[in-house]
């Protein structure tokens, strides 16, 4: 007849197999869950600050488009009181390209505040 085992035997066996296998397992899945949840976060926070770019840029562009929208008006309709007629000169449009442009390097120095926050 075969010896027989007791199962608390056994169990501490398989207790001590487990502690130094497991152990090492264990820290090996919680290092790598903790490091690819600091990458997911950093990976949202820079399409975040990409977003937040894209909405400021949109945001002054407009902005521009409509102050250059307001001069152009309020040249034609001085233009009118006047009984002449007059285009708009080059220089709107290029302050427009220029203001858009220096949008994009000066919307990072801006803050965290949308530009249409600021107006309000």
């Amino acid at each position: 007849m075969p010896p027989v085992v007791p199962p608390f035997l056994i169990g501490l066996l398989t207790a001590a197999l487990v502690k130094r296998l497991g152990k090492p397992l264990m820290r090996g899945v919680v290092k790598t869950s903790v490091g690819l949840g600091v990458e997911v976060k950093r990976a949202v926070h820079e399409a975040s600050e990409g977003i937040q770019d894209l909405a400021a840029e949109a945001t002054a562009e407009m902005l521009a488009a409509q102050m250059a929208h307001e001069t152009e008006l309020d040249a034609h309709t001085s233009a009118q009181e006047d009984g002449t007629t007059s285009r708009p000169t080059a220089g709107i449009t290029s302050a427009t390209q220029t203001s858009s442009a220096g949008s994009k390097s000066s919307s990072k120095a801006r803050g965290a505040g949308s530009a249409a926050a600021k107006l309000h």
